[in-house]
């Protein structure tokens, strides 16, 4: 009882931006659970999946793909061994994207820059 509502304010804030962190880890890095149980492991495993984002994002960003990151990402993951070229990948690949069951307001990576 210490502190003053404007900490307790600051604090609950602080908490929040965790909470809507580990929401966006979720929904755009698709981590379900974490496979080790140290920090350093989880450090690794988030680290990680932010590094095929990124990548996945400038690619998306570069070649001025007319589809969602999300479409990116899942035509991605079932190409992983093709090798096709990328942007022949991209142009070959009838991806149906349903707004409804993936949402509509992807945020991108560089809407923040």
């Amino acid at each position: 009882m210490d502190i003053s509502a404007l900490q307790v304010a600051e604090l609950y804030k602080n908490r929040w931006q965790v909470e809507l962190f580990f929401k966006w880890l979720k929904q755009h890095l698709k981590i379900k659970k974490f496979w080790g149980t140290t920090e350093n492991a989880v450090r690794i495993q988030i680290y990680a999946a932010i590094c095929a984002y990124c990548l996945v994002t400038i690619i998306h960003h570069d070649m001025e793909l007319d589809r969602s990151t999300y479409e990116v990402l899942q035509i991605l993951s079932i190409s992983l061994t093709d090798k096709t070229h990328l942007k022949d990948l991209f142009n070959k690949t009838n991806f149906q994207y349903d707004k409804k069951r993936c949402g509509s307001n992807e945020t991108s990576l560089f809407d923040f820059l």
